[in-house]
């Protein structure tokens, strides 16, 4: 009997899925991704060590963006060692606890990320509509609290999802339609009844992502109303500039998330290697354009990481 479809309860192993239908084509493939692994994890690590080592960067502002860069490695890593392992030496299988592992920091960052560009927003809502308050309101015992909380939320959220995850019966065919581990796509591959972890898996992402997405909405709603009211059109324009790093951050995070849903729910029809490209890229997104954002967008960045590279020149 084929050990793919092998019939036990708690499988060993499950099967890893590169681009189907180009696997002798995954050695070109994993040319672009490589670089955008390399892009990401750079950029990301740039930005984090210009705000550690600049004292003119230890503001709310860019400790919140410190938060963003740090959630974004950690999407990259989650899924770097499976994806290329896949495309450089056809390392298909992971253990049921490893899979369980990858989908916990998976989905664990992408909440994360969800609730830093929350916080963010409120950062922007305060720096405008209440500028006179905003070193009081945002000191920095209070963004100790809220990074603690963004980590609490997500770890929270996420442990029972893992746990009913576990006490499922696995007898169908034990490859997965990702390069990496995906609570649905594991969860598909179930014999026994999954209505509890399907209720509970929705209800996890309309709470955190969700409600996070209209939270942010409302806080532009209240931005752009306070905006607005500014009478200088110089002074109204200085304010929103402030806020495009921040908004095309909210793009790059919910677009693809929203594309990716769609692709799932209405491309059935689609080549199964779109749906396999998409859900990688879905991933790589983020974090690869967070750091160009906000080193195109944000002077105080770009000046930063300029001051760096030219020390290390000189």
């Amino acid at each position: 009997m084929s050990s793919f479809n092998l019939s036990i309860f708690h499988p060993a192993v499950f099967f890893l899925t590169g681009i189907p239908g180009l696997e002798t084509s995954h050695a070109w493939i994993s040319i672009p991704f490589c670089c955008l692994y390399a892009i990401a994890l750079s950029g990301n690590g740039m930005i984090l060590f210009v705000i550690i080592t600049e004292g003119s960067l230890h503001e709310p502002m860019y400790y919140f963006l410190s938060m963003l860069s740090f959630t974004d490695l950690g999407l990259c890593l989650s899924t770097l060692v499976t994806v290329l392992g896949i495309f450089w030496f056809n390392a298909r299988e992971i253990s049921f606890d490893a899979c369980l592992g990858q989908m916990f920091f998976i989905h664990g960052f992408t909440f994360m990320e969800s609730s830093v560009l929350l916080a963010m927003a409120f950062d922007r809502f305060i720096a405008i509509c209440n500028p006179l308050r905003y070193a009081t309101i945002l000191t920095n015992s209070r963004i100790i609290k809220v990074g603690l909380a963004i980590v609490i939320r997500g770890t929270i959220a996420l442990v029972p999802l893992l746990l009913l995850l576990k006490h499922l019966s696995f007898c169908r065919s034990h490859v997965l339609h990702h390069s990496y581990c995906f609570h649905p796509d594991v969860m598909k591959l179930s014999c026994t009844d999954t209505k509890i972890n399907s209720a509970f898996g929705l209800a996890i992402v309309i709470s955190t992502a969700g409600m996070d997405s209209v939270l942010i909405l409302l806080s532009y709603v209240l931005i752009t109303r306070s905006v607005l009211s500014i009478a200088s059109p110089e002074e109204r324009k200085k304010a929103f500039s402030t806020c495009i790093s921040h908004i095309s951050a909210v793009a790059v995070f919910y677009i693809p998330m929203i594309s990716l849903s769609l692709v799932h729910r209405f491309g059935q029809h689609a080549p199964a290697y779109v749906h396999t490209l998409i859900a990688n890229v879905y991933l790589l997104i983020p974090p690869v354009m967070n750091p160009i954002i906000y080193s195109v967008k944000t002077k105080q960045i770009r000046k930063a990481m300029l001051r760096v590279f030219l020390s290390k020149l000189i």
